[in-house]
């Protein structure tokens, strides 16, 4: 395990002669060198890897078994200077039944051994013929290669100081996945020998259940499958590597590949063990008595860090995915405002629209709450309320895109009334402190609270949970609302909403809306530049948003501390951010992020839409006089190493 608390995993399919072990022997020997090389702490191998899956009636020849041991006594003698784990699938004789079986082995010595527990008898399987279930087995030894080992279903493996534990195949295919009590009695690597043909359709299946059985878990699973070079008799073995992370899918192998295939990716066992001490139901199903943990220790080769890490984690990458699941939010969205309306027996709304991303998504979500219930648009009161830094091209968006949507505008200035404060208070109009910036927010949302009364509406907060996290807002400005339906939206995740309403919407709208994701987030409080330009650009003040909702993300639903951080987004923004900007706006993240928490303990009631949520009601709750000194002091040490 890696200082950051990732632990190298790989899988290997090698190139396979059925029956022939001595070639098979020379192929994992190749492989696990390889994989070592890689820096991987464990390498799995396919189900009965050193014989071949499809051998059929050879399995009872005593020739073949006797084989199968010499070529595992081989392979083991001839990595043993591998800094490794390894996992390889063979048959084994253990008291007068046959067994298809898991050996793993690290540094000339055999770790254990586990029988596969459930074994298929129908379609194209019938390895009750040959072998016997294992389900029973525990608490024993077996005779193998010289060495007196562990046998059982009960065996697990700790290499390095992680717990790991093997199934083969048609056990994860089953309602009860020994996997299950694995991952109980504490392992947090998952690891599956298996030998699945391949049929229509069944790819999908397969994937689904990996995920699933990893994010259930709360583990990271590794599949391994028999490749090019199975008999073809009646079958035919496409190869997999597929592995998951909690239901994340970290690395996969190329399909139907006729090379051998080696796969390596990094597994967060720390964010393992975080997120099952979380989970209060994962915690009381531990059983770890029922397993005996055999160790290994040895030091990996150094190696560079594999795995992709997605710099937008908030963000689905894949195109189909990201179009979902913006439906999916904005259903979620617009059902919560949705109960709110029914429940006040409120038939209109008031909100501000200044032509910037926020609320625009918040006048979205608005128009499609209210079309679900069968409302009028022109309930929905959209106010437009230009002060001193309000630009031409925010004016004109906010103008257009209420007009194309068929909502009743309205148009307030508030230059006049904020002088008068200004005038009031003894302000002077060039000075442009917090007190000139805040007096605007707080009287735009004066006014839509004073007009929500007026028309007996609900004023519908815009603020994202970026801004919430960094305490972006005015504090009873635009921090205060009557229902906010963005609150548990990033930043970075509102322009990809914005854009595929876009897309939707086609026509006048689109184009409207597509000029609003390009314009550059701004509260519009200070006057514009010599040319009429945005002049306060919000990034250039608290930071990139893209960095602070990754840390925001990792810190919040992964537990990452500074340093954690700090690696995470090196990898992901390698080519963005160097080293010491991460760390500036880093520091700026946390000391913001703890400072301002007295503006979400009076957050207003809004929909929960993803894993990570601040409403004090629910996800996050945090006195708002915490200090951030653990933090901030660990930040102080990176920046000096």
């Amino acid at each position: 395990m890696n200082p950051y608390g990732f632990f190298k995993v790989a899988g290997a399919i090698p190139a396979v002669r059925v029956g022939d072990c001595a070639f098979l022997a020379d192929r994992h020997i190749e492989l696990i060198r390889r994989a070592a090389e890689h820096g991987a702490a464990l390498v799995a191998f396919p189900e009965l890897s050193l014989t071949g899956y499809t051998c059929g009636d050879l399995f009872l020849q005593p020739s073949l078994m006797r084989a199968a041991e010499k070529a595992l006594e081989e392979v083991v003698r001839a990595t043993a200077d591998c800094p490794i784990a390894a996992v390889v699938g063979m048959p084994l004789v253990a008291g007068g039944r046959r067994y298809n079986c898991a050996v793993a082995f690290s540094q000339g010595e055999i770790l254990g051994v586990v029988p596969k527990s459930y074994l298929p008898n129908s379609g194209e399987f019938y390895e009750p013929r040959w072998f016997a279930s294992g389900a029973d087995v525990k608490g024993s030894l077996v005779e193998l290669c010289g060495q007196e080992v562990p046998f059982g279903v009960d065996v697990m493996f700790k290499i390095n100081g992680v717990e790991c534990g093997v199934e083969i195949c048609e056990d994860l295919w089953v309602p009860n996945p020994p996997s299950a009590a694995l991952a109980q009695g504490g392992a947090r690597i998952l690891i599956n020998l298996s030998a699945s043909p391949e049929v229509v359709g069944k790819h999908a299946y397969l994937r689904s259940l990996v995920s699933q059985q990893s994010a259930r878990l709360r583990a990271g699973y590794l599949y391994v499958s028999s490749g090019f070079g199975e008999s073809s008799t009646d079958l035919v073995f496409g190869g997999n590597i597929l592995i998951a992370d909690q239901g994340e899918w970290v690395a996969e192998s190329e399909r139907f590949s006729l090379e051998e295939q080696l796969l390596c990716a990094e597994i967060d066992v720390e964010r393992i063990e975080v997120e099952r001490t979380r989970t209060n139901t994962f915690a009381a199903l531990h059983n770890e008595d029922s397993f005996v943990l055999y160790p290994c220790e040895f030091e990996p080769k150094e190696s560079p860090f594999e795995r992709k890490i997605n710099p937008m984690p908030f963000v689905p990458s894949d195109e189909a995915t990201r179009h979902a699941r913006c439906e999916e939010i904005f259903q979620i969205q617009a059902m919560g405002l949705a109960k709110r309306l029914e429940h006040t027996r409120c038939r209109s709304v008031v909100l501000g629209i200044s032509g910037g991303l926020d609320s625009t998504l918040a006048l979205l979500v608005v128009v499609k709450a209210f079309d679900k219930l069968g409302l009028d648009r022109r309930g929905i009161y959209g106010i437009t309320m230009p002060g001193f830094g309000t630009t031409d091209r925010t004016y004109r968006n906010a103008l257009d895109l209420m007009n194309q949507l068929g909502i009743t505008q309205a148009e307030i200035s508030i230059a006049k009334a904020v002088n008068q404060h200004f005038a009031d208070i003894g302000l002077d109009p060039a000075d442009r402190s917090a007190t000139y910036e805040n007096s605007q927010a707080r009287e735009r949302t004066q006014i839509l609270m004073d007009y929500a009364n007026k028309v007996g509406g609900l004023v519908i907060g815009t603020g994202d949970l970026s801004e919430l996290a960094l305490g972006w807002a005015t504090y009873n400005g635009d921090h205060m609302s009557m229902y906010g339906v963005n609150g548990s939206i990033p930043k970075t995740l509102v322009r990809h909403l914005v854009r595929t309403a876009a897309e939707q919407l086609g026509g006048e709208v689109e184009k409207t809306l597509l000029d609003i994701v390009d314009t550059p987030v701004s509260p519009e409080l200070l006057p514009a530049d010599e040319k009429g330009e945005i002049a306060q650009k919000t990034e250039d003040l608290v930071g990139p948003y893209e960095l602070h909702d990754f840390l925001l993300y990792h810190f919040i639903r992964r537990g990452a501390s500074p340093r954690k951080l700090l690696f995470l987004a090196e990898q992901a923004f390698a080519d963005r951010y160097p080293r010491e900007v991460i760390l500036h706006w880093m520091e700026a993240f946390f000391r913001r992020f703890f400072s301002q928490q007295f503006k979400r303990s009076a957050l207003p009631d809004g929909p929960k839409v993803g894993s990570v949520s601040l409403s004090p009601r629910g996800d996050w709750r945090m006195p708002s006089d915490a200090s951030a000194a653990v933090w901030i002091t660990e930040i102080e040490t990176l920046k000096k190493e």
